[in-house]
C-alpha cells in the first residue's frame, strides 16, 4: 500500500488521501476546501491521477470539507462507488446538492454584482451536479469487513463527531491502516464515544485541536446567559451553526432550557431548510446517538421552521427579541450572511460563534475582533456583541486525542497527522512523541509514503 496526501495538511479542509495497492487505487474522503483563497484555488487544481482511475471512493462522514468534492471527481470521470455508512449516506443527499446550489448561488452574485475576477464566475460544480454523484453512493454497514480489489479490503468503525461519522480501517493481507476521520468526544452532547481502536501499522489522525483543550464552560449556562441579556436589550441572538450536528445541539438545548424555565419563552428560528432536513435524519436515526424521540418532540415544540427564501427574507424585518439559528457555521456561506448583514451594525444583537472557525471564514475574522467584515462585495461594521462556544464542538481536544491513542497495544509503525492548521499539527506530534514515544510525521501537501 502507499498514501499520498492530497488534502487536509496544514488545514483542516479538503480532506482526501489516495491509497494506491497493486492496481487498485481508493480515495479516503474527497473534501472541498474551505476559507482561505490560497486553498481554495486547490478546489480548481487537476488531481495527481486521472478521476477515473480511482477505483472507489471511502468516506469518513458528511461534512463538506470531507465530502463536498465528490461531484467535482464525477464531473472529471470517476465512476466507481462511494462507500459510507447509512447515516453518511442519507446526510450527502442533502448536504452535496445545497453545495452545488451554494456555489451556483455565489456564482450568480458575483455575476450581478460584478465583484468577481473571472468572467463570468462560474461555480466548481452544479446542484445537478451533485444530484448526478449520489447514484454512485453505496451504503454499508459498520464493522463488516468489504473488498475494494486486489486482496485490499476495508471496514467502517463508528468515531462520534456527528451522524454516521466513522473511521476507516484498511488491510491488503500484510500491512493495516487506520483513518481516524473526525474523532468525536467522549462526552458529547449528541454522539456516543468513537470506538477505540487497538492495534494498527499506520495511523492517520486529526489535529483539528491538537494544540489546545476545550472550554469546560456549561454551554447551557452559557447560552442561557446570552439569551436572557440579548432580550434584556431588545436584540436579536444569531447562532452560525453547522447545518448537521451543532444545529441539533443548540436546538437540544433551547428546549431544555425553555422546558426548566431558564430562559424567557422568546421565538426560536432554524432558518436552513439544510439543518432542518438533517433535524429530521437525527430524528429517524435517533438509535445511532443520544437523544430519542421525546428529545425531539421538544425540540419541534419550540422550534420554528423557516423554509422558503421570503419567510427568510421576513425575519430580517423583525425588531422582537428571538434566537435565529442559520447556515453556515463559519459565515462562509448560506441565509446566515443576510442575517449577518442586518444584525451586525446594531449594538443590542449578539452573535454567538458554536465551534472552530477556519482562518480565512467570515467567522475566524468575527471571533478575531474585526471592526469590519466583508459580505458580497460590501463591509458591514460590526457593532453587535460577538461570542465563541467552544465546549459544543465535536472534535475530541488535545489530551482526548492522546487519550483514545492510549489504548492502542502496540505503537504503530507510522503515524501521520492530518487535519489540522500546522501550528496544531506539529503541538500534537510533539506530545505524541514526548508522551507515547511513537514515529509520528505531519505530511505536507502531495507527499507520498509506503504502508
Amino acid at each position: 500500500m502507499k498514501v499520498q496526501f492530497l488534502g487536509a495538511v496544514g488545514t483542516v479542509t479538503g480532506s482526501k488521501y489516495l491509497i494506491s495497492h497493486e492496481n487498485t487505487r481508493v480515495l479516503l474522503d474527497c473534501g472541498l476546501y474551505q476559507g482561505l483563497k490560497n486553498y481554495r484555488q486547490k478546489n480548481w487544481a487537476p488531481l495527481p491521477v486521472p478521476a477515473s482511475s480511482i477505483n472507489a471512493v471511502l468516506l469518513s462522514h458528511a461534512h463538506i470539507d470531507h465530502s463536498g468534492y465528490i461531484p467535482a471527481l464525477v464531473k472529471q470521470g470517476f465512476t466507481g462507488n462511494i462507500l459510507c455508512s447509512r447515516g453518511t449516506s442519507e446526510l450527502c443527499k442533502i448536504l452535496l446538492p445545497d453545495s452545488g446550489y451554494l456555489q451556483e448561488e455565489d456564482a450568480r452574485y458575483a455575476n450581478q454584482r460584478n465583484f468577481s475576477r473571472h468572467k463570468p464566475a462560474l461555480p466548481l460544480y452544479t446542484e445537478a451536479d451533485a444530484h448526478k454523484s449520489l447514484k454512485q453512493f453505496k451504503p454499508l454497514p459498520t464493522h463488516k469487513w468489504f473488498d475494494l480489489g486486489d486482496g485490499l479490503k476495508a471496514r467502517f468503525r463508528p468515531s462520534g463527531h456527528i451522524l454516521g461519522a466513522c473511521m476507516i480501517e484498511l488491510n491488503d493481507g500484510h500491512r493495516s491502516l487506520t483513518f481516524s476521520g473526525d474523532l468525536g468526544r467522549p462526552d458529547d452532547l449528541l454522539m456516543r464515544p468513537p470506538e477505540i481502536v487497538e492495534d494498527t501499522d499506520v495511523l492517520i489522525i486529526e489535529s483539528t485541536y491538537g494544540d489546545r483543550l476545550h472550554q469546560k464552560n456549561d454551554p447551557f449556562e452559557t447560552i442561557a446567559e446570552l439569551v436572557k441579556k440579548t432580550v434584556h436589550r431588545g436584540g436579536i441572538l444569531l447562532m452560525p451553526a453547522f447545518a448537521v450536528g451543532r444545529a441539533q445541539a443548540v436546538l437540544f438545548i433551547l428546549s431544555q432550557l425553555i422546558k426548566q424555565q431558564r430562559i424567557p419563552k422568546i421565538p426560536i428560528y432554524l432558518n436552513s431548510p439544510m439543518a432542518i432536513s438533517a433535524t429530521e435524519i437525527f430524528h429517524k436515526y435517533h438509535k445511532s446517538h443520544r437523544l430519542d424521540r421525546s428529545d425531539y418532540e421538544a425540540i419541534d415544540h419550540v422550534t420554528r421552521y423557516i423554509r422558503s427564501p421570503e419567510e427568510s427574507k421576513h425575519l430580517n424585518q423583525q425588531t422582537f427579541p428571538s434566537v435565529i439559528i442559520s447556515a453556515s457555521g463559519m459565515a462562509s456561506g448560506g441565509r446566515v450572511l443576510h442575517h449577518l448583514k442586518s444584525l451586525l451594525p446594531d449594538h443590542k444583537n449578539t452573535i454567538l460563534l458554536l465551534g472552530f472557525q477556519a482562518p480565512g471564514t467570515r467567522g475566524a475574522s468575527l471571533q478575531a475582533g474585526a471592526p469590519q467584515i466583508k459580505i458580497h462585495g460590501n463591509y458591514f461594521p460590526v457593532r453587535a456583541e460577538v461570542h465563541c462556544l467552544d465546549s459544543l464542538s465535536a472534535h475530541a481536544d488535545q489530551a482526548e486525542l492522546l487519550q483514545w491513542m492510549k489504548h492502542f497495544k502496540r505503537p504503530p509503525a507510522q503515524t501521520f497527522i492530518c487535519h489540522g492548521e500546522s501550528t496544531a499539527a506539529d503541538t500534537l506530534r510533539r506530545e505524541i512523541t514526548d508522551q507515547l514515544g511513537w514515529n509520528v510525521k505531519v505530511p505536507e501537501y502531495l507527499d507520498q509514503a509506503d504502508i
